[in-house]
């Protein structure tokens, strides 16, 4: 195509480092009376990887396609490594996005549905080749370029639309839920995959899921959102050790939530010590007696449903370090006493329960 002519890189266009990458200021976006997303405040730094969290219907994949120009705000600002794209269509701003669907062509082959995007922009057939090639490798389909989508597996098919959403270099990648439709194990490792691709490139991903555990492993920062609204904003440490509420509590893993002194106070399973036989609380525990209820062994964990004489269920989970199957099961009936350390444990305030 002699009428091809170079494009300049995007990223030479985009603002200085410091700013934002992205910059969401009161965002607004209703359907009918449903506020779909409820006044959102968000920054999102460069190069970071960035989930957005939450149940179904909580606003965090109309966000997404707000940020990517699918949708149009009612009111509020959306910003772009410090230009104001609110009212620019998709194909004006500088993102890309990544679906669940894959959304490859059928009758191209890899290489050609790499190359797309950058055809389209008439970059010269060589070096669209060369970034087609370059962007395989990176996410390790070096050689399948000539393959037709449906001779890939699942995981090979998601890994051509991120190539072909990497190729043409944007300063933001959107992904919508992007690995819903893989088994387990294949999700596993695509997160890592995923993890590794934008640790490489050093763009920024934003990711919205609704797997707690996804959010967890992959985020370098996450927030949770409920009713069109940013509940918690943090690293997965500080939002899973210290949720701001009951919702953020519940939704991601499990808590208990227990009444005592006219408090709620809620504590991780994972945090709760089963003593038996005599065994003391270590210095500084709660401890209160109860009785296993129900126990559930789950390979390398086994969970116990304690109830406890003073009221009130709770969850406590354990690593299987020693012992066989029978033995764990075995102490459904026991007599325990349950502790966790004080600084482990945290009240819920009403504020926070009518909130969520």
């Amino acid at each position: 195509m002699p009428n091809e002519a170079p494009v300049a890189d995007p990223g030479t266009a985009r603002a200085s480092a410091g700013r934002p990458a992205v910059r969401l200021a009161g965002l607004r976006k209703s359907f009918g009376s449903l506020a779909a997303v409820d006044g959102v405040d968000l920054d999102i730094a460069a190069g970071e990887f960035f989930t957005m969290l939450g149940p179904s219907g909580s606003g965090k994949t109309t966000l997404l396609r707000l940020i990517a120009g699918f949708e149009r705000p009612d009111a509020g600002a959306v910003e772009l490594n410090g230009a104001d794209v609110t009212r620019q269509p998709p194909y004006a701003r500088d993102v890309n996005t990544v679906f669940q669907d894959y959304a490859l062509f059928p009758h191209m082959t890899v290489g050609q549905n790499v190359e797309y995007g950058l055809r389209v922009r008439r970059v010269p057939r060589a070096d669209r080749r060369r970034r087609a090639e370059e962007a395989l490798d990176i996410v390790r389909l070096t050689g399948l370029s000539g393959r037709k989508p449906v001779q890939l597996s699942g995981g090979q098919r998601q890994r051509v639309a991120l190539a072909r959403a990497l190729v043409n270099q944007p300063g933001v990648l959107l992904l919508d839920e992007p690995l819903g439709a893989l088994d387990a194990k294949l999700r596993q490792e695509m997160q890592s995959e995923l993890k590794r691709i934008q640790r490489e490139v050093g763009i920024t991903f934003v990711y919205v899921t609704h797997d707690q555990e996804e959010a967890l492993t992959m985020s370098d920062r996450l927030a949770v959102f409920n009713q069109g609204r940013i509940e918690q904003l943090g690293t997965p440490v500080d939002v899973y050790e210290r949720p701001a509420s009951g919702f953020v509590a519940g939704f991601i893993g499990i808590s208990n939530l227990l009444e005592r002194d006219g408090r709620q106070i809620t504590v991780r399973p994972e945090k709760i010590r089963l003593l038996t036989g005599g065994e003391q609380p270590p210095p500084g525990s709660h401890a209160e007696p109860g009785r296993i209820e129900d126990v559930v062994y789950l390979g390398m964990l086994t969970r116990y449903l304690v109830s406890l004489d003073g009221g009130g269920q709770l969850t406590a989970v354990q690593q299987n370090l020693d012992g066989y199957a029978a033995d764990v099961l075995g102490t459904r009936g026991t007599t325990v006493t349950v502790a966790w350390r004080d600084d482990l444990s945290y009240e819920v305030t009403p504020e926070q329960e009518e909130r969520a």
